[in-house]
């Protein structure tokens, strides 16, 4: 049998043969991650940064996606959106409201990507610098801060969630919410403290979570108590208790993975 050989195709992929056998061997879809803030300094050095536990959660989906980050909050430059092929913007301690110098271009980045159909994830800073750029109404929310494992009600079946059930518990840690969604967008998780948690967009090609699936259960609880003195400690102690719910993120990066594609 001859040996393989190879001819470049579009995407990196390539042509090969072994005799009159014939394969496409297309590598794994690349998922470029845009670090709009990181694990906060006390708790960094054991649970940093952001981009490993998104690359943790979509290795667990067994999708074999590959990674790049864009630390774009620390001055790395924007990549070109129209050429990207997927892109997850992460969680921040900065809100939309915040004047930082990488944020209308952040915004701009954002419109083209959505405009270009680029699969594009926002969680929690990212659910709401999205719904923001696309013409949503973001702020700090009078209900305060929302720590722990809450519950959604699953508002909304895309394709890639229409095995979801009823609810679903993820852990979450934020003060500022999606008020208005865009026009654009289809609201598919909600609750009575978030109402505007998940949002599909109708390119297809956008979606956006205010919880965190990426974060698992010893991270959540160090979050939570690290927000006591600025949260009311009834609030925290609530969040140390909701850790006992079953947490349902793994399903939901199974839904994430299935949106990339994988």
């Amino acid at each position: 049998m001859a040996a393989f050989q190879g001819l470049p195709l579009k995407g990196g992929a390539e042509y090969r043969y072994a005799g009159d056998r014939r394969f496409y061997a297309i590598p794994p879809m690349k998922l470029t991650i845009i670090q709009t803030g990181d694990v906060p300094e006390p708790l960094r050095g054991k649970f940093g940064p952001y981009a490993k536990m998104f690359e943790r959660m979509f290795d667990a989906t067994g999708n074999g996606f590959s990674y790049e980050t864009a630390k774009i909050a620390e001055g790395e430059p924007f990549p070109d959106a129209g050429a990207l092929e997927g892109i997850v913007i992460t969680g921040s301690a900065a809100g939309v409201y915040d004047d930082y110098a990488w944020m209308e271009p952040l915004r701009a980045f954002i419109r083209s990507a959505y405009a270009a159909r680029i699969p594009m994830l926002g969680v929690c800073f990212g659910h709401q610098i999205m719904a923001d750029a696309l013409g949503g109404d973001v702020r700090k929310s009078e209900k305060g801060w929302g720590l722990g494992r809450h519950t959604y009600s699953v508002k909304g079946r895309p394709a890639f969630m229409e095995a979801a059930p009823a609810a679903l518990a993820v852990a979450c840690s934020h003060q500022d919410q999606v008020i208005v969604p865009p026009g654009e967008a289809e609201v598919i998780l909600s609750s009575d403290f978030t109402p505007n948690a998940g949002l599909a967009y109708r390119n297809g090609a956008a979606l956006s979570f205010q919880p965190h699936p990426e974060f698992l259960d010893d991270y959540t609880l160090a979050l939570a108590e690290l927000r006591r003195g600025k949260a009311p400690d009834e609030v925290v102690d609530a969040a140390v208790a909701s850790v006992a719910t079953p947490s349902d993120s793994a399903a939901v990066a199974g839904y994430i993975g299935r949106f990339f594609g994988g």
